[in-house]
Formats: structure tokens, C-alpha cells, sequence
């Protein structure tokens, strides 16, 4: 049997079955005579291959591989393939493999886990731990003096001086220097000199808030009320926001990797009123201290990363970011967008200065990048309006 013959043999099945699906009792009264008389086959062309679906499906792979691997990054982009955001076009993409943990960060982590998940000292008068960097002696001395009068047994004083030696006006004062060493603004020193106020402070098992203030700040509110807002509070007061800009993320080393990634990296400033949970974590912790130590000071590799700015919002946004309220207590203006805050002089403190300070329930940062975006983070309390 030829070719010729076996192509027409198999055109004639092919025309058979087609007709039995339309005409079946017809086909069944063809014969073989009938079969004889049927035409020949006719030359066909030669089916062509359908390149444009292929070319298709190719093109469809390439994007959604491009995709994953570079999520769109502005909000426009996003809203180009889902009404929903970015958060609607993530959703369907295969979940990023989560990265295996070092040893260090396992063994810290579960020392962390146990330290937040035990239960808390219940003292029968818990005080509030006021806690005082300063180079020297305290201008406003006595001005804390009035405002500790008459609540002794709820709270315990303090102060770490880094230059001289302060000269004490207060009884409250008076014995409450703690062995102090040497500050240097952005250097890690300000960091040791946090966490040996802290190491003091915690060896008075009654201190249940810990509260870092410097030489020039002052009470706004009178004493029962700062007391019972930081003893009945679920959180602690830590300053904490994302920065994407050359004072932020601008400042992140990669040295830092595995443990600190640029995604965690973040910023606030440093006074804050810390619960003792989180005041023992962070003296239990050497993992990550050691990491903004060794790669978090100005100048290293041609970046001015501030350690006291960073390394505690980037602990707790690892470690407990749900913990933190991510606003501190302490009003600082930083609205002249220098190096440091504003300094308020005698002729500034009026009584509608204080009121307009005491009136804000809204923390306001502002990044450091072209779009100076405007975060605001509303001021809480235990989950409600700030009382």
C-alpha cells in the first residue's frame, strides 16, 4: 500500500466518523461499492503551527515572573492590575519562602517569646521609674521637685550624667546618680548610656514603667494623672516609623544582614516610656545591639546612622511590633528640619504653647525622600482616644 493510498484511507475513515455523528443511519447504509465511488483525496496544505499562542503564553509567563520578582511600587501601578491595590494583585502570587533563621536569632527569640509571655510582677504599689540622661546638673530640678511632692512610694528617680558631676537641689535627687561614662551624640555610647539606666532602674522590682527624659524636659500634667496613664497602660511608649528616605532607610547597612533586613529597618526618636517586659528584652538583648553597634555610627561607609534614632524602633518592630504604641509621649518639634529639635527660650513658654502641646492627639512624621510624605499616627490609649 502506498502513501497516496493510505492518506486516502485515512481521509475516508476521518469522513466517516464525522458523518456518523451527523448522519448516523445514512452511513450505515453505505456499502463497500458505495466506498469505491468516493473522491480522491484532495491536496491540503500543510496545518500551521499556531505561533501566536505560543508567542502568547510566553508573554503571559515573562510578565507574571517580572511581577513577582518586581512588585509594582506605587499606588497607580498597582490599581493598572487590580481595582483592589497592590494588596489585591499580591494576594494571588505565590507566598515569599520565608528565610531560615540563624542560631543566634532562634536562641534570642526564644528568650524574648518566654520573657513577653510570663506573667508580671504584681507589685502592690507599682511605681513609674523617671529615668534622666543628662550631661550634668538638672536646670528644672526644681521644678521635678514640685511635681514629686506629696506621691512618695510611686516613683523612683534616676539620672545619668555624662560630663560633671550634677549638683542636687531636691531630696529627690539627692543619691540618685547612677555610675555614668561618657556620651557621644549618634555614637552608640547614648544606646549604653539608655540601657545602664535601665539595668539600675530594674533592680527595684516595684518599677513597672520606665520613662527616659533629659535635662530640659518638664511635666505638662500635674503627677496622678502621668501616673495612672503609664501604670493602667497595655503598651509601651516607643517612637517608631518608616523612612525611606536618605535620613531612614538611607542609613541602613547591609552589614547588618541576615538579622536586621533594609524591610525592618526603622526610626524614631529616642525618649520613650517602656514597660518592664520590654525594658528586660532589651537588656537581654545582645543580638541585634551588637549589629547596630558594630554597623550604626556617623560616618561609616559614608552614612550618618544615629544609633539612639534606630536601634529600638528596629528591635521592637522585629521583636513585638504590636507591643509599641509607635508614638512617644515626649513632644518634641522638629518642624525647623534640622539636626536637632527646637529650643523653646523663656519669652516662647506662654500658656497657649502649653495648651496647643497638651491639645495634640495626632503623632506627625514626615520622611526624608522627595515626596516628604506626612505619616500620622493617632494618639491612643489602651486602643481609644487619649484621655
Amino acid at each position: 500500500m502506498d502513501n497516496n493510498e493510505s492518506m486516502s484511507r485515512y481521509i475516508c475513515i476521518f469522513l466517516c466518523i464525522n458523518l456518523f455523528k451527523m448522519k448516523s443511519e445514512k452511513v450505515w447504509r453505505l456499502g463497500m461499492g458505495d466506498m469505491q465511488i468516493l473522491p480522491g483525496s484532495r491536496h491540503r496544505p500543510p496545518m500551521k503551527k499556531p505561533m501566536w499562542i505560543i508567542v502568547l503564553v510566553l508573554f503571559v509567563c515573562v510578565f507574571l515572573i517580572c511581577a513577582y520578582m518586581y512588585p509594582p511600587q506605587s499606588s497607580s501601578a498597582c490599581y493598572v492590575f487590580s481595582s483592589r491595590g497592590c494588596k489585591g494583585f499580591v494576594d494571588w502570587l505565590p507566598p515569599i519562602p520565608a528565610r531560615e533563621y540563624t542560631d543566634e536569632e532562634i536562641a534570642s527569640r526564644v528568650v524574648i517569646r518566654e520573657i513577653l509571655n510570663s506573667p508580671t510582677n504584681v507589685s502592690k504599689i507599682p511605681k513609674v521609674a523617671f529615668m534622666f540622661l543628662s550631661p550634668g546638673s538638672l536646670p528644672f530640678e526644681k521644678l521635678w521637685d514640685k511635681f514629686f511632692q506629696g506621691h512618695e512610694g510611686k516613683f523612683s528617680v534616676y539620672v545619668h550624667a555624662s560630663k560633671t558631676k550634677p549638683v542636687h537641689v531636691s531630696r529627690y535627687f539627692v543619691n540618685r546618680d547612677i555610675r555614668s561614662d561618657q556620651v557621644l551624640w549618634g555614637k552608640i555610647s547614648m544606646v549604653d548610656a539608655e540601657r545602664r539606666l535601665l539595668a539600675n532602674a530594674l533592680q527595684d522590682p516595684d518599677n513597672q514603667q520606665f520613662v527616659l527624659l533629659s535635662e530640659s524636659c518638664v511635666p505638662l500634667y500635674h503627677f496622678d494623672y502621668i501616673y495612672n496613664y503609664l501604670i493602667r497602660t497595655n503598651i509601651s511608649y516607643v517612637d517608631c516609623f518608616k523612612d525611606p528616605g536618605p535620613h531612614g532607610n538611607g542609613r541602613y547597612s547591609e552589614h547588618m544582614l541576615p538579622e536586621v533586613e533594609v524591610k525592618d529597618f526603622r526610626k524614631g526618636a529616642q525618649w520613650f516610656s517602656m514597660k518592664r517586659q520590654h525594658a528586660i528584652i532589651v537588656m537581654a538583648d545582645s543580638l541585634y545591639y551588637s549589629k547596630f553597634r558594630a554597623y550604626c555610627q556617623p560616618g561609616l561607609e559614608g552614612k550618618n546612622c544615629i544609633a539612639d534614632e534606630h536601634y529600638l524602633p528596629t528591635f521592637f518592630n522585629i521583636v513585638d511590633p504590636g507591643g509599641i504604641a509607635n508614638w512617644s509621649l515626649t513632644h518634641v518639634d522638629w518642624s525647623e528640619r534640622k539636626w536637632h529639635p527646637k529650643s523653646y527660650r523663656a519669652q516662647d513658654v506662654t500658656f497657649d504653647l502649653l495648651k496647643n502641646i497638651t491639645s495634640i492627639d495626632v503623632s506627625v512624621h514626615v520622611t526624608s525622600d522627595e515626596k516628604k510624605e506626612v505619616q500620622r499616627w493617632p494618639c491612643l490609649w489602651n486602643g481609644i482616644q487619649r484621655p
